[in-house]
């Protein structure tokens, strides 16, 4: 199935089926949403012949659904491509979906012609209100006539004019609402959010700019002059930026999602867009936010206006005709005994002047003069880093401190930011907060539509590889101590006195139990009776006694045992739980027995993921503990004790082998009793050899699993030197092997046999020998080794 930005307008609708096209072969959409009954709408084939002889794509030469919208209670009406002939249809549902209901009237199939475009690759949006379709499309068989259309049973169609680069200029349309002004429904206007060429620019440049544009909703046209036409067509800047120095503001011009925020006033919705820049210099994105007042504002005032070709653009100062362009005539307007009850009836000047000044003068721009959320280089601070933001959903939530609007942003990777911007007074640049990143898909693939339910608290998400369903809250995520759910500053969660849980607007007996603060997040004045110091107060005792708390548990904290090789590189993981907590690492040396605070240089590089050394010196083995910090509260995250394998062993280990043989070893070798001299080495050995099992587990054949390149920049190991895992490998599989032929051995011979002897590389001659045994410290070697693959392990980019 081919959904274009329809699928939100869809899942709202509660969409409960699949629609089938002919390039699909599975459904897309969640089985929680969809029953089993299918239809197949495939272009006709002797369309798709004719589609391929006119040289289009074979891809593109099938029908691809663009538009899905509900005309009633039992009808649904589909636009498809058809293999570059569009066409529209009614699919009959049913009255409640418990009907499983789910038909298509092939009968009533119509022309798609301004309703859908003929390539399913342009931009296009549409919406249906009352049985009139509104859409921004590409009309024609060869992508050139851009035009905003109105289709509808019961009046004539309507569009802009045709190769008109004032009103549209290579347009890419983003989305379509209708709003209403007022409560008279005459007045109710059509808002289109596309970009487009800059027309100020006067070709000087290539720029293009975003724009909301709008039309009356009982647009007529007009008499003779713009005859099925839009005369009340008006567009304007939609300006989305962060001020500068010096008056130079860093502009986001490409608008990429809308969404409106509805509030208690229905002519009042929020305007939340996604931006992002046009420049290839620096990229970035942008949310900003907008007032309908702020839009109004800008709609009825000055026209924009240019004397001539030498002259730049300015605001009209001329007289402006009665009525003026671009308003509706309705109750309000006009009064009851005026002749112009319709566009129709509006005199010639004022479609003149409506034709040759579709642009206003003043642009819309954001609420507080600056978005709302910023990202440099990709859609997020973490995992996200270099991400593009594709779609945006907003959810209004009510906290203990007020409400808040909680931003879902989603990326070009598959990542969901959930994100909220807090207001302060006398801040003139709202906070932005990232509560979480949201993994939506496994594998890294563009997001493509978004729709939120509140009534089931569900966050759908759609790609091509399918819809998932994901929850607006995962409070216990936070943690389980107040002090952790307190600076989540999630609206969705508060504290309830046992765990973090789903905000409710409590009775007035457990609002004692209930910590919130979104504005603040302060887990102090929050939490102190949660830990047992309520009689501390809030000073510098009552932080003493969570310090002290949190100090016994970090003592009862697990250690785990990581090692590495001299001269190698090795990585310590430690991931905050906070995506605004900061790191520090302490370290207590073995030699010393001191405790420091890591310092990085060249060699020690602190990273998001953890603490990286390009090059291990024996004087790093020690214990390395990583604490996270956030608002006055600390806690100890990981504790990990770092063993540095001596250069000298790797040599001897990874060294060529020299040839030997038995039959010529001095003949006194026999004579010389040395069970004890082996009994004396035993020890040495067999704990060197449980610390090559600890070694190799977690870089050797165990370990190899993430034998990619490391996502770290840096020299690895030195020139002539080999890496853990040929140290592993050389050193796992010689002992393998030497096991194999002593146990062949042990089957065949008496069991008085001596043990076959294993030269060490680079040993020279065959006088040593190295037998294993059982390890001398079993625990050491055994118990804890088993986690070192998982702990140790240096993570992919994009852990």
């Amino acid at each position: 199935m081919s959904l274009s930005r329809s699928l939100p307008h869809a899942l709202s609708l509660s969409l409960d089926f699949c629609l089938r096209s002919e390039e699909t072969r599975r459904c897309s959409v969640s089985s929680a949403l969809c029953f089993v009954h299918h239809i197949r709408w495939a272009a006709p084939a002797f369309q798709k012949e004719l589609c391929l002889m006119q040289g289009k794509d074979a891809k593109r030469c099938a029908n691809f659904v663009r538009a899905l919208h509900r005309y009633n209670q039992t009808h649904l009406v589909a636009c498809g491509t058809g293999a570059f002939h569009p066409i529209c249809v009614f699919l009959n549902v049913g009255h409640k979906a418990e009907e499983h209901v789910f038909r298509l009237d092939a009968q009533k199939a119509e022309s798609g012609r301004g309703k859908c475009p003929y390539d399913p690759e342009q931009s296009f949006t549409s919406t249906l209100v009352g049985g009139d379709l509104y859409a921004g499309l590409y009309s024609d068989f060869f992508g050139e006539d851009s035009a905003i259309f109105r289709t509808s049973p019961q009046r004539h169609a309507l569009r802009t004019e045709h190769a008109d680069r004032r009103l549209l200029d290579e347009p890419r349309f983003v989305a379509v609402h209708v709003i209403s002004d007022t409560d008279d429904h005459d007045d109710d206007k059509v808002y289109f959010f596309f970009t487009e060429m800059a027309m100020e620019t006067d070709g000087k440049s290539k720029a293009r700019y975003s724009r909301i544009g709008r039309v009356c909703a009982n647009d007529a046209g007009g008499h003779r002059v713009l005859l099925n036409k839009w005369s009340t067509f008006t567009k304007t800047r939609l300006l989305c930026s962060v001020p500068g120095p010096d008056g130079i503001d860093t502009h986001f011009d490409e608008l990429v999602d809308v969404f409106l925020l509805p509030t208690k006033e229905e002519s009042d919705p929020l305007i939340y867009g996604v931006f992002r820049t046009a420049s290839h210099v620096f990229q970035g994105d942008a949310v900003c936010a907008y007032r309908m007042s702020d839009v109004r504002d800008a709609f009825n005032g000055a026209y924009a206006h240019k004397e001539g070709p030498q002259f730049q653009w300015a605001a009209f100062e001329g007289r402006v005709p009665y009525p003026r362009p671009g308003f509706c005539p309705s109750k309000l307007t006009s009064p009851p005994d005026s002749p112009l009850r319709s566009t129709r009836d509006y005199p010639e000047e004022v479609l003149h002047f409506a034709r040759s000044h579709p642009l206003m003068a003043r642009p819309v721009v954001p609420a507080h003069g600056r978005p709302l959320f910023v990202s440099t280089g990709g859609g997020g601070s973490g995992r996200g880093s270099g991400q593009r933001l594709q779609r945006i959903v907003v959810d209004r939530v009510q906290a203990e401190d007020g409400h808040y609007d909680v931003l879902f942003l989603a990326t070009d990777a598959g990542l969901v930011l959930k994100v909220i911007s807090i207001e302060r007074e006398g801040v003139s640049a709202p906070e932005e907060v990232v509560l979480e990143e949201l993994q939506a898909f496994k594998v890294p693939t563009t997001i493509t539509a978004m729709a939120i339910s509140v009534k089931r608290q569900r966050l759908f998400v759609g790609s091509a590889a399918g819809v998932v369903a994901l929850q607006l809250q995962q409070c216990v995520s936070y943690g389980s101590v107040c002090a952790e759910c307190c600076l989540a500053r999630d609206p969705y969660c508060a504290w309830d006195g046992l765990s973090c849980s789903k905000y409710q607007h409590a009775t007035r007996s457990s609002r004692r139990f209930r910590r919130q603060n979104i504005l603040n997040g302060d887990p102090f004045m929050q939490c102190l009776d949660q830990n047992n110091i309520a009689e501390q107060g809030v000073g510098v005792a009552g932080a003493l006694a969570v310090q002290d708390e949190q100090q016994q548990q970090e003592e009862q904290e697990e250690e785990r045992v990581v090692f590495g090789v001299e001269r190698n590189s090795t990585f310590l993981e430690c991931v905050p739980r906070s995506l605004r907590a900061t790191i520090t690492w302490h370290v207590q040396h073995a030699h010393s027995g001191l405790t420091q605070e890591v310092k990085t240089d060249e060699r020690v590089a602190r990273t998001p993921h953890g603490l990286l050394f390009r090059a291990l010196h024996r004087l790093d083995a020690g214990v390395y503990r990583c604490r996270s910090a956030e608002r006055g509260f600390t806690q100890g995250l990981r504790r990990l004790r770092l063993h540095v394998i001596a250069d000298e062993r790797v040599r001897a280990l990874v060294a060529p082998r020299q040839p030997h043989h038995h039959h010529r070893q001095p003949p006194h070798h026999h004579r010389q009793p040395h069970h004890h001299h082996h009994h004396h080495r035993r020890g040495r050995h067999d704990a060197e050899d449980a610390e090559d099992d600890v070694v190799c587990a977690s870089a050797g054949p165990a370990g190899r699993g993430h034998g990619h390149r490391a996502w770290h920049e840096g020299p690895a190991q030195p020139p002539g030197h080999a890496g853990a895992a040929e140290y592993c490998e050389r050193a796992w599989c010689a002992e393998r092997a030497r096991r194999g032929q002593q146990a062949a051995g042990a089957a065949g011979s008496p069991a008085s046999s001596p043990p076959v002897p294993m030269s060490l590389p680079g040993a020279g001659g065959g006088g040593a020998t190295r037998r294993r045994g059982p390890p001398h410290d079993g625990r050491r070697g055994r118990g804890k080794a088993k986690r070192t693959p998982r702990r140790a392990a240096v993570p992919s980019p994009g852990r």
